[in-house]
């Protein structure tokens, strides 16, 4: 791989670092879904919960923030979700908290806000996370959409209807095909079943108490994967956003319930209670795009990141992408030149199989790229990605604290920040 200058840019200010992450095993959001007599904070309480019981050393007062995102925020999505989930999960009456919507990037967004308060001294360590029950708030739910968007051409009717834009996105690349789209979706399922069967994917997961016919049981794994999945059997299926179109459901992520958290903290201050750095937050960028084309939202939001990073392409050892649909995932690859079955994109699978609930996939993303880097030392760099309804981008640099040449001393500038002394001179971290 080409190696890339050693001078970098990224956060200024003290270097923030993932401590922690889970999330809920995921359900599919309809009547008999896994969730479905379950609270959509409560899906929520359980990950921050988890949290806390993780990471023992963590006092719970020093948490300084709760973010928790969510896209519909009504009903029990509502009711500023950051400070009840705290609350609910009995973290000290001290610990404030904020509901965050960016509709699919609003647990990344969440992630990168409170990264952006610890790494200017406000906070030394805070939580991040979203939360969707598609089954109870299905996308656009209570919304009422302006009509002057499509009455004045600010957007095409097609941009409020996300399957849409993926068509969208087929027709204007002659090299997207639904053949080849079909084969993404496959692999996505097949690599999630291999995951699972090693083992990798319930090292993410918090157990959730569900109610079952009257009964107390346990959710434990997740429900939209459909192992056995094969290109024979995709090829002949509908396509609900167009007749005669290319999408379809075995190329969408579907609708889905399921709640994630992070724990973020200064690096400095980590170190000082004992708690793991399993990701160094480089850098991010989110993006706008025209909403009819919404997946190719990541290409600038990814190259805006790098750029702040001092990275290209070549030096990025590990990618998570989420898969809305296959075709966002390939007019990415091919965007920066990747071959669609690149080792380093996705090796677990993503969406297409275990699903998308929303608000809450960013920090799904970024707990997979943390195991991928205890797993294998030898990637430094990583990023996570995903495009987001009505035209946007959003994208996340992480360096991996196992890789060799990592530096996990703080600089004086960040003794000073955790001190509540602000340097004369701002440092750029590596």
């Amino acid at each position: 791989m080409t190696s890339s200058p050693p001078t970098r840019r990224g956060l200024l200010g003290r270097r923030v670092v993932l401590v922690d992450g889970v999330r809920t095993p995921f359900g599919r959001a309809r009547d008999d879904g896994l969730y479905a007599g379950t609270r959509a904070d409560d899906l929520a309480v359980a990950c921050v919960r988890e949290l806390l019981h993780r990471n023992p050393n963590l006092p719970p007062e020093r948490v300084g923030e709760v973010a928790i995102a969510a896209t519909t925020q009504q009903g029990d999505q509502g009711l500023t979700l950051g400070r009840t989930v705290a609350m609910l999960a009995g973290l000290p009456q001290e610990v404030p908290g904020y509901a965050v919507d960016r509709m699919c990037a609003g647990a990344l967004t969440a992630t990168t806000q409170v990264a952006a308060q610890i790494a200017v001294g406000a906070v030394d360590v805070a939580i991040a996370g979203g939360v969707e029950h598609m089954g109870r708030h299905p996308l656009g739910g209570g919304a009422d959409p302006n009509p002057r968007f499509v009455a004045e051409g600010i957007v095409d009717s097609d941009a409020l209807v996300m399957g849409a834009t993926a068509e969208n996105l087929h027709d204007g690349d002659a090299r997207l095909t639904r053949e080849r789209a079909d084969r993404y979706g496959v692999t996505s399922q097949e690599r999630y079943a291999a995951a699972l069967a090693a083992g990798r994917i319930d090292r993410d997961l918090v157990a959730v108490g569900i109610r079952d016919q009257g009964a107390w049981t346990l959710a434990t794994a997740d429900e939209p994967p459909r192992p056995g999945t094969t290109l024979e059997g995709v090829r002949d299926l509908p396509t609900p956003f167009r007749p005669g179109g290319r999408v379809t459901a075995a190329t969408s992520s579907p609708l889905t319930d399921g709640a994630t958290a992070c724990l973020l903290a200064a690096q400095d201050v980590a170190a000082e209670l004992g708690l793991a750095a399993r990701a160094r937050l480089v850098s991010f960028a989110y993006a706008g795009v025209d909403p009819a084309v919404m997946g190719l939202g990541p290409v600038p939001a990814t190259r805006r990141a790098l750029e702040l990073a001092g990275l290209g392409v070549d030096d990025i050892g590990a990618i998570e992408v989420n898969e809305a649909f296959a075709v966002q995932v390939l007019a990415f690859l091919d965007a920066f030149g990747l071959d669609d079955a690149d080792p380093r994109v996705n090796p677990d699978g993503g969406a297409i199989a275990v699903g998308h609930p929303l608000a809450a996939s960013g920090v799904r993303l970024a707990i997979q790229l943390a195991r991928r880097f205890e797993d294998d030392p030898s990637i430094r760099y990583g990023l996570t990605t995903m495009c987001v309804g009505l035209g946007q981008g959003a994208t996340v640099v992480w360096e991996n604290p196992h890789h060799p040449a990592y530096d996990g001393e703080p600089t004086s500038g960040e003794h000073l920040a955790s001190a509540g002394t602000t340097p004369t001179t701002p440092e750029v971290q590596l």
